[in-house]
This record gives structure tokens, C-alpha cells and sequence, in this order.
């Protein structure tokens, strides 16, 4: 199919690697011109050297998303290089990491909300919802301008239905969803798509060794990962967790005009973990 996002221009923040990597390369691939953003210039450079080299359009643009300043420049770099803004997909955050003693995520290392250090709670909040609320705001102007723009931003299943041991993560990224909503509502009429993608457990960088990812050949990490599989209905018949290019896809279809009629919605890609 089609997706109709040749010379379309997208800004994809966190994306040196991980979710944020296979977004900007699908993107790519389907036509767009991307600016790839990261907190480490290195991983940006990384990302869009893959794109480049396969013969997409990219450009690197380090930003830390809580930083407003650096947010304005990381866009203003589009804008000198392509003249205007499309697409904004908001991916850069906290990593929830899957603890191997029980399944459960965990951020940072992080445990029950009552032993949680309130440095946790600042870092989370600051990276989650400044870091959307100013990326937003930076590209919503040239969006209404042309009255043309879809933003998708990556949340987790945990901002739906709620996680132990991501109390503070699952606030944020709740808040991440009714701000979408109320966005979505704002600006229909300009004909601004505004949607979350809610992954489950993907496996990124972070958790590619890991057991809960499928690796490790003992007995007792395979036990894990059965643990983790049967959370997952299509992942038991699979037999994996979700890849970052299962979100890539279902993005890639949100920012394109095929989804024109779609908006305020939170799309679950979690092999059926939730279903709500």
C-alpha cells in the first residue's frame, strides 16, 4: 500500500535507536524526509547515516525534548532544510525495562511507588510530558499554518490500563493520552491528526540480551520468557515480544492520509496484552 508520504517531512524525537530507529527508517522508506533527533548526537548519526546510505532523506538534529531552546533549534533545522513541518511523532522518553525476577517493568531499576526517590519523579515527568508538551507546541504553529499535521505519540499500555512498579510512569504517560485527546479536539479543524501508539513490551536495545526478550539458553530464563509469553496472547503463537517494527508500521499508517479519519485515538500494538 501506498502511504502516500513522499517529500513529507517528519521529526522523530529518541530516535538514535530502539522504537524511535525503526520509526524514522519506515518513515524513510515510504517516501518522507526525516529529521532524526536524539539526546546523543552519535545515535542521530547513526540512524540517519542507515537512512541515507539506503537512499532516503535525513538530517541530524541532537535535542534534549525538556530543553526548550534546543527543541525550537531541532526544529528550526527542518525548516532550513525542507521549509515546513508535517509530522511530528513524539517517541523520545524514560525506558520501562521488564525486571527478570518477576515479569514486571521497572524504570530505572526503579520499585514500588513508596520507595520511589522524588529525582525519579522529576525525570520521568520531565522527559514524558515537557518533552511532549514542547515539541508539540514548536511544530503545532507550522502545522496550523498550512492547516495540514499529524502527531503520534508513543505511550505504553501502562499509561492505559495502569502497571505496579510504573506508578509514576504510568501517570505520565496517562497525561501524554488526555493532552492528545484535548489536542485532537483543538485542531480538527485545521485538519491536524493528533493519535498514541501504545506499545507493550518491545524488545529494544536495552532488553535484547535479556530473558524476558527471549534470550539465554538455561532453563530458568526460558521459564522467564514463557512467563512473560503468556501475557501475550498472539505472542504465545508467535513465540516473541513485540519489535520495534511492529510500532513502526502502525505509525507509519497514522501519520499517512490514509488515517485522515482518525484522531484522538490511543492504537494498542501489544500482541493482545491488554484489551481495553
Amino acid at each position: 500500500m501506498d502511504l502516500a508520504l513522499k517529500d513529507k517531512v517528519a521529526i522523530v524525537t529518541g530516535s538514535g535507536r530502539g522504537i524511535g530507529a525503526a520509526i524514522a527508517s519506515t518513515l524513510a522508506e515510504e517516501g518522507a524526509r526525516v529529521c532524526v533527533n536524539d539526546l546523543f548526537e552519535e545515535r542521530a548519526q547513526e540512524t540517519a547515516g542507515e537512512i541515507t546510505s539506503a537512499g532516503g532523506q535525513a538530517i541530524v538534529a541532537p535535542a534534549d525534548v525538556t530543553n526548550r531552546e534546543q527543541v525550537d533549534a531541532m526544529v528550526q533545522s527542518a525548516l532550513d532544510e525542507w521549509g515546513t513541518v508535517d509530522i511530528l511523532v513524539n517517541n523520545a522518553g524514560i525506558p520501562a525495562r521488564l525486571g527478570e525476577d518477576s515479569g514486571r517493568s521497572q524504570v530505572g531499576g526503579g520499585g514500588f511507588f513508596t520507595d520511589e526517590p522524588e529525582a525519579l519523579w522529576s525525570r520521568v515527568m520531565d522527559v514524558i510530558t515537557y518533552g511532549v508538551l514542547n515539541c508539540s507546541q514548536a511544530c503545532l504553529p507550522h502545522m496550523l499554518k498550512q492547516e495540514y499535521g499529524k502527531i503520534v505519540s508513543i505511550i505504553s499500555d501502562a499509561g492505559r490500563v495502569g502497571e505496579p512498579r510504573l506508578a509514576t510512569y504510568s501517570m505520565a504517560k496517562g497525561g501524554v493520552v488526555a493532552f492528545s485527546k484535548a489536542l485532537a479536539k483543538e485542531n480538527g479543524r485545521f485538519k491536524i491528526n493528533v493519535n498514541c501508539v501504545s506499545p507493550g513490551a518491545t524488545v529494544t536495545p536495552a532488553l535484547a540480551d535479556s530473558p524476558v526478550a527471549g534470550g539465554g539458553a538455561d532453563p530458568a530464563s526460558k521459564e522467564r520468557f514463557q512467563s512473560l509469553l503468556r501475557q501475550y496472547p498472539i505472542g504465545r503463537g508467535l513465540e516473541r515480544i513485540g519489535q520495534p517494527q511492529d510500532i513502526a508500521n502502525v505509525v507509519a499508517f497514522l501519520v499517512s492520509d490514509r488515517a485522515e479519519w482518525i484522531t484522538g485515538q490511543v492504537l494498542s500494538v501489544n500482541g493482545g496484552y491488554s484489551m481495553v
